[in-house]
This record gives C-alpha cells, sequence and structure tokens, in this order.
C-alpha cells in the first residue's frame, strides 16, 4: 500500500496529541473517581461523625437522622460537582443546567420530592418523636428514625416496617405514648336477674384493690346503658401510660371471677326458637290426606312396562 501521500511531520505531530490527550484524560478520569470515592466516604463520615456529635446535645432524637442525612447529601452533590469540573465543566455552566433541568426533575421526582418535604416538616412540627408509638390510619408502631424520605416503625410484633413519610404526614396521627397517662373504660353487661348494686360494689373494690391506678382522676363505676342483653356496668380508671396495658389484662383476668361472687351473671347472646307442639305431626298428616289416592296401576306405569316389552 502507497503510504507517501502521508506527511511524517503531520502523523508525528497527531500521535503526539492524541498520546498527551489520552493521558490527560486518563488522569482527569482516575482523579475524577478518587475524588467520587473520597467524596461519597467523607459523606458517610460526616454523617456518623454529626449522628455521634448530637447525641451529646440536647438535640431531639427525631431530628438527628434529618440532619446526618442533610449532611451527608451536601457532600455528595459537591463531590459530584468536583468530578464534572475535572472535564472541564464549568461550575456556572453545572448551575445553569440543574435550573434548566430543575422542572423536569421535579416533575418526574413529585412522590420523592413530597416525601423530602413531608419529612422536613414532620421534623420540624414533630408530631410524634422517636420511641413513642403512634398510628397514622392503619400504619402503627413505634417510631425509630425519620429520614428524608422514609419513616421507620417496629411494630408491635417486632417487624421494621418503612412508610413514606408523605404517606404518614398526610394521614391523621394518634400518638399514644404524647400524655404521661391514659383512661381506660371496661365495660361488661350483666343479665336483667342480676344484683346492680352488688356488681358495682364489687368492680369498686376491684379498682381499689389496684394499686398501679391514679388517685388523681379518681375511678368510677357506674351504669351505662341498657340494652337487649341485659344492663352494662362501667369501671373507668386512669394509670401511666407505662402500665396501660398489664393494668387493663389483670382486670380482665378477674373481671368474670369478682361479678360471680357478686351474685351477677355476664350477660352472652341467647336466641330462642320455639314452635308450637304437635305442628309437625299435624302437617304431615295433611299432606298425606291431600296426596292423591292411587288403587291401581297408573298410565305412566304401563307405558313404562309396554316400553320396556
Amino acid at each position: 500500500m502507497n503510504m507517501s501521500f502521508l506527511d511524517a511531520d503531520k502523523v508525528q505531530a497527531a500521535w503526539a496529541y492524541l498520546t498527551q490527550f489520552a493521558i490527560s484524560q486518563g488522569l482527569n478520569c482516575l482523579a475524577a473517581l478518587a475524588i467520587l470515592m473520597g467524596g461519597w466516604w467523607l459523606a458517610a463520615r460526616a454523617a456518623q461523625a454529626i449522628r455521634r456529635t448530637l447525641q451529646h446535645t440536647h438535640v431531639d432524637d427525631t431530628l438527628r437522622p434529618m440532619l446526618a442525612s442533610v449532611a451527608q447529601w451536601v457532600v455528595r452533590v459537591i463531590t459530584v460537582v468536583l468530578v464534572l469540573s475535572q472535564f472541564g465543566v464549568q461550575t456556572a455552566s453545572i448551575i445553569a443546567m440543574l435550573g434548566a433541568a430543575g422542572l423536569a426533575i421535579g416533575l418526574a421526582l413529585q412522590g420523592t420530592l413530597q416525601n423530602i418535604a413531608a419529612g422536613i416538616m414532620l421534623v420540624l412540627l414533630r408530631p410524634f418523636r422517636v420511641g413513642q408509638y403512634i398510628d397514622a390510619q392503619g400504619v402503627a408502631g413505634t417510631v425509630r428514625e425519620t429520614g428524608l424520605f422514609m419513616t421507620e416503625l417496629t411494630t408491635f410484633d417486632g417487624v421494621c416496617l418503612r412508610v413514606p413519610n408523605s404517606k404518614i404526614w398526610g394521614s391523621a396521627i394518634t400518638n399514644y405514648s404524647e400524655n404521661m397517662t391514659r383512661r381506660m373504660d371496661i365495660e361488661v353487661t350483666v343479665t336483667f336477674d342480676s344484683d346492680v348494686a352488688q356488681g358495682l360494689e364489687a368492680l369498686r373494690r376491684m379498682l381499689d384493690a389496684e394499686p398501679r391506678l391514679l388517685a388523681e382522676p379518681k375511678s368510677e363505676v357506674m351504669v351505662v346503658r341498657y340494652t337487649d342483653r341485659g344492663i352494662t356496668l362501667d369501671a373507668r380508671y386512669w394509670t401511666s401510660n407505662a402500665d396501660f396495658w398489664s393494668v387493663q389484662y389483670a382486670f380482665f383476668g378477674k373481671l368474670r371471677s369478682v361479678l360471680n361472687a357478686a351474685g351477677c351473671e355476664i350477660a352472652v347472646p341467647v336466641q330462642e326458637v320455639r314452635a308450637p307442639v304437635g305442628e309437625a305431626p299435624q302437617a304431615e298428616t295433611r299432606k298425606r290426606a291431600e296426596a292423591p289416592h292411587r288403587s291401581g296401576p297408573q298410565p305412566y306405569d304401563a307405558l313404562a312396562r309396554h316400553g320396556a316389552g
């Protein structure tokens, strides 16, 4: 092949340029990779350092994960900007590009942005804190952490539940741990022939014998309603939030024996079915009397025999 048309000086200059370009870009790639790895490692270390530092302060437990996440993502964004600058992309161009793409990103990530906004509102307004038991319209559990995107809960049976912040923020939140005391009403229905006065007195003695009840507000026993099954009695008391379930289960365990000892019988649903005596035999006799009397072979019997023959 004739290569005489190529200028050796130009080829050498082009080779030198390509070699220098490859070396410079290779060094830029290595530097960008080193910056990326170092930035990600630094972001994780910064988040851990903030968590450890805030543990020795009076900052609320709910706010600590949020601050750590914000610091981590700030370091990551700075890292990405430095990586792009290694390839000659100007910082002003990056900002302009992000500004132009902001609308598209916002439309594409509506759910994610809603979770971030909801997480910020949950941290600022703090309708609940870490360690409290909440119920947000069916989503119930003990709060473990509130992050930028989701909230971690632990259900009563020990399962980890991660819920988007927007779902919790858009729901009615019931916080069972916010108040230090809680009221409980134990209602029981007794039969109409029970001694109601003795039943109320028995419930009063049962409440007075429990030391975990609060002195104020005072415990009460009362008749609250009449139903088709009997008379409903109510034992109302106040206890601390920590003793709420244990006291309730203790009362449930002794409630029947206490009422039975007082001469009260707990009413249960009963359904009575009454049938007039002798109606069934009479109906059977009536059916037999109304049935046609057959004293000989019927037409279809003859047809059946003829067909068989």
